[in-house]
This record gives C-alpha cells, structure tokens and sequence, in this order.
C-alpha cells in the first residue's frame, strides 16, 4: 500500500478545515470574523463546491468577496434556529422582521439612515400585510433590533456611524448603516419562488431531490446531534444500516468527524467540539440542570431488557416520563444543587421556567422528545417521496421503540450522559450483523 504523501495530508488539511468552517458558517465574508480562513475556501472552491453537492446536496458559491454554502432544510422543527444575544430564540415576529429587512436591503442603497431603512421595513409589512407592532413600542423596538443586530452578525448590514442598538436605546436615535446588497441577496435559500406558503416552503427546503434517502440521512447526520432510527423511513433505514461503516470513513475524511453506531441509531462526533452550537455538559444553570435531570431520568427509567432485533430482542429507542416526575427531579435539583452550585435565583424561584428552559435543551440536542407522529410514519415527507425500502429488503424494524400517545419520552441518547454506563457484549446470533453495542437507556 503506497502511503499519502506530505503533499497530499497538507492538502487534505486544508480542504477538510475549509469545508468544516463553511459547515459551521454557512455565510462568510472575506473581510468578516473569518478572513484569515477565507483564501482557504477560495483556493479550494471546486472541489468543496464538488464534495459538498455530491455528499450533502448543498451547493456552495464563492464570490470574490463572500462565500455562501446553501444549506437545506430537515423538514418542520428540525432546523437551526437565531438567538437573540441574550440566548433567548427568535420568535415568528422576529423572523418576520428578519426577512422584511432583507427584502428591502436587496434594492437599498449603498448607504442610508437607520431611521429611513425602519421606514421601509414598515412600508414593506404594510405591502405585505404584515402587522408590525407600532413603532414607538419598546418591545416591537428591541425585535426589530434583535433582527438588525443579526444581519449586522453576518455583514450584510455595517454600522458606519452609531448602532443599529440606538432605535431601542434613545428616543430617536440615529446612525448610519451600510448595506452589502450582495450578502442580502444570498442569504436566503429556500425555494420562496416556489412555495404556497410558510409550511410548503419549510417541506420543499428539506426535500432532498435526487438524492433521496442517502442525500436526508446524510443532512440528519451532520445537522443533529444523534439519529434515532424511527426518525427515519425504511428506505432511509436500509440505505443507513447498510452503508454506515463506509459513510463512517467518509465523514471522516470530509470533515474530521467520527461516527458512533449504535442499536438505537447513529451519531457524528466531533473531537475537536468545534461542530456545534449546543454543548452538553455545559456552564450556566440550564446546562447543568438539563444534564442532572438526564442522568436522574436514566437512572430511573432504564428498561430492564433492551435489545436488537437482528439478535432476538426488543429495541427500545424511548420510554414514557411519568406525568409530573420532571418537575420532581427538578425540584430535588435545586434542593441539592440550586443555592451551591450559585444557579439564577430567577429559575430556582421559578421552577415552570426552569422546566421549559431544560427541557427545550434535552429536545434540541435530541435526548428528549414530545410523544408524536415520526417520519418512520410518514410525517412530514415531500410529495412523491421514496418511503418504503426496496422489494425483499428486511430493515430494522422500529415499531413501538418509542411510545405514543402525549407526554415526554426520554430518548436512547440519554444514556451516554449516565453515571453508570451498561456494555452488552455481542452474541453469537449477532455476529455478521452491522450492529455494535447498545446504547441502553
């Protein structure tokens, strides 16, 4: 076997660091945060542009002065979403603003006051027939900023003379903003020219096109912290359990990434944990209060007896939370926890917000879910989408690994944030199977 050369492992450096720093920013501007990696991308930009379509469906466009890789969507609750700076999420208002600021700096100026681009953004709802809070409201204010601020965060708008702050902070406050009319056109990606409406355009982003099934599993794999197999179709199961390992080494190539293949699903890894906008273990009092309450719901609810299907057992991807046994555990938590551990005297004094804070942080990195219909059911697919796997093939077969019904479910994931870790060696009927150990809740 002939060994890569040095020139080869350079150049494969450079274009896996290229291609990670366009997967964790997607818009990048040559005199942005990022300018010292930029050359990188633009030395690289065909065979990125190549890698990118080939493996993700996503196509990447580097200008002279920007770089913009156009991701798709996963389908409804399923995408990235903006935060405030205050790590508070944008609401439907604020991407409202969001997208009636862009529809305006498209055809604005080079330069102009901040007061006349609010102008316009409130001529353009009332175009569109969009209410917008009135203007000398302080909270319409600060969500009109919040969506300034981000479009500041990309570079599509420059604060050349004051800040966009000042339309909350003082009583008409001023300042002068330029405007990048180029970054402003290729922020948006989605198909918007095509869609009837906000659901239709959310469906027709995650449709994955020719490449079906490999092309969403793929998106799902890079996208999400972990892949449980009922969220997926057959067809999308079967191309998974079949080219795992070879995909494994793919994405390791590609982006440095390591896969982790477990009964219950598949993960990518980062080792460098530069991949991800959302960290578990963390710091602050969501963090380790989410964390806490994982290990607590794991320890309670561990099924005796998961399995695999391929070696005679029964596979459990999730199990029902008892009503109220959350707010329990949480309770207990700032009882042993809160006043030690200097928690926010704001949650510790309001547990339903505590609540709702962790649990939106189990969700989003896919430990947690809310009892309800799964694209291995059919939910949420683009028309005409390939569901079922081929003729003779046999899939791993995920009906009631999860319950139904309302309420929480804890997910298989949880597992690798317990105190006591549980291996199962594989079995004789096991061997030959593409299947390592369980992940057991």
């Amino acid at each position: 076997m002939t060994l890569p050369s040095t020139h080869d492992v350079a150049l494969a450096a450079e274009r896996r660091t290229a291609a990670r720093l366009l997967l964790a920013h997607p818009l990048i501007a040559s005199d942005g945060p990022h300018a010292d990696l930029f050359p990188l991308i633009r030395r690289h930009a065909d065979w990125l542009g190549k890698r990118f379509q080939q493996v993700l469906g996503y196509r990447l466009l580097v200008d002279s002065s920007y770089a913009r890789l156009f991701k798709a969507g996963l389908g409804a609750n399923g995408g990235h979403r903006l935060e405030r700076s205050t790590g508070t999420p944008f609401t439907p208002h604020t991407y409202a603003c969001l997208a009636l600021a862009l529809s305006v700096l498209v055809t604005a100026p080079a330069q102009m006051l901040l007061s006349h681009l609010v102008a316009d953004i409130r001529s353009a709802a009332a175009d569109a027939g969009i209410e917008l809070e009135e203007p000398g409201r302080a909270a319409g204010k600060r969500t009109l900023v919040a969506a300034l601020r981000q479009l500041v965060d990309w570079g599509v708008l420059i604060e050349t003379e004051g800040h966009v702050a000042a339309l909350a902070q003082e009583a008409g406050g001023e300042a002068l903003i330029t405007i990048d009319r180029e970054l402003a056109r290729v922020v948006v990606a989605g198909p918007l020219s095509q869609a009837r409406d906000g659901a239709d355009l959310v469906r027709r982003a995650a449709d994955p096109g020719f490449g079906g099934p490999r092309t969403y599993v793929r998106r799902m794999l890079v996208e999400t912290p972990v892949v449980h197999l009922d969220e997926l179709t057959d067809a999308e199961r079967d191309w998974l359990r079949t080219r795992q390992r070879r995909e494994a080494q793919a994405f390791s190539e590609l982006l440095g990434l390591e896969m982790e293949i477990r009964a219950e699903g598949v993960a990518l890894v980062d080792p460098e944990e530069e991949l991800t906008d959302l960290h578990l273990p963390g710091t602050g009092t969501v963090a380790q209060a989410a964390l806490l309450l994982a290990e607590r719901l794991v320890e309670r609810l561990r099924p005796q007896e998961p399995g695999h299907p391929a070696t005679g057992g029964t596979l459990v991807i999730g199990v029902a939370v008892p009503d109220g046994l959350v707010d329990e555990v949480l309770a207990e938590l700032i009882t042993e926890y809160g006043q030690r551990s200097n928690w926010q005297r704001g949650y510790l004094e309001d547990l339903p917000s505590l609540r709702e804070a962790v649990l939106d942080l189990l969700v989003r990195m896919r430990l947690m879910a809310r009892a309800d219909r799964l694209r291995a059911e059919g939910e949420g697919l683009p028309e005409g989408y390939v569901e079922e796997a081929s003729e003779g093939r046999t899939v791993t077969d995920v009906h009631g690994a999860r319950p139904g019904g309302d309420g929480w479910v804890l997910l298989a994931a949880a597992a690798r944030y317990a105190t006591q870790v549980t291996v199962r060696p594989a079995t004789a009927a096991g061997k030959g199977t593409d299947v390592q150990e369980e992940l057991p809740l």
